[in-house]
């Protein structure tokens, strides 16, 4: 049985919820569901009955649950599913604001609590000046695709639904 994926994310304003599963051996199906709210909007069942003796069943099985999610998510993002979406949902009302005490306004009666110093982290455990990690280069990546004025929803998206993978190809 592998591991299944999960991810949310934000289409027009409104965060959805893709789960896909494998039923494992005794129910050898590939299930991807979409939710909005805890509500199934739309899901999809692959069998796969007819390969469990495949030498690699467990990479096999993984390569089609990942296609089956990136398909939901292309699906999502392309509008084929838009009919099935409705309306989005109202957000909620704003909650009334407490009623002021005649207190508001005067200066609190409490002294200030000073905030205890700020400890220096030891170089030991400070990256070499001029030396980037991993991390950093990751984080510098998603800050220049910040500045393309794409939202992080909008970056991971793309990339599940194989976007990047495309551009890339179309690049060589």
């Amino acid at each position: 049985m592998v591991v299944g994926f999960n991810h949310n994310f934000r289409y027009k304003g409104v965060v959805y919820h893709i789960q896909t599963e494998d039923g494992g051996l005794k129910s050898p199906n590939i299930i991807t569901l979409l939710y909005r709210g805890g509500n199934i909007l739309a899901s999809k069942k692959t069998s796969y009955a007819d390969i469990t003796r495949v030498d690699n069943l467990v990479k096999v099985v993984e390569a089609l649950m990942k296609d089956q999610h990136r398909e939901m998510l292309r699906r999502l993002k392309d509008g084929e599913l838009d009919s099935l979406l409705g309306p989005a949902p109202d957000p909620a009302p704003a909650k009334p604001s407490p009623p002021k005490s005649p207190e508001a306004g005067r200066p609190s009666k409490r002294p200030a609590v000073p905030k205890p110093p700020v400890a220096p982290v030891p170089s030991a455990v400070r990256p070499p000046v001029g030396k980037e990690s991993k991390a950093d280069t990751a984080a510098a990546a998603g800050r220049d695709r910040g500045a393309a004025g794409a939202s992080l929803d909008e970056v991971i998206l793309s990339y599940l639904a194989g976007d990047e993978d495309e551009k890339a190809k179309k690049g060589r």
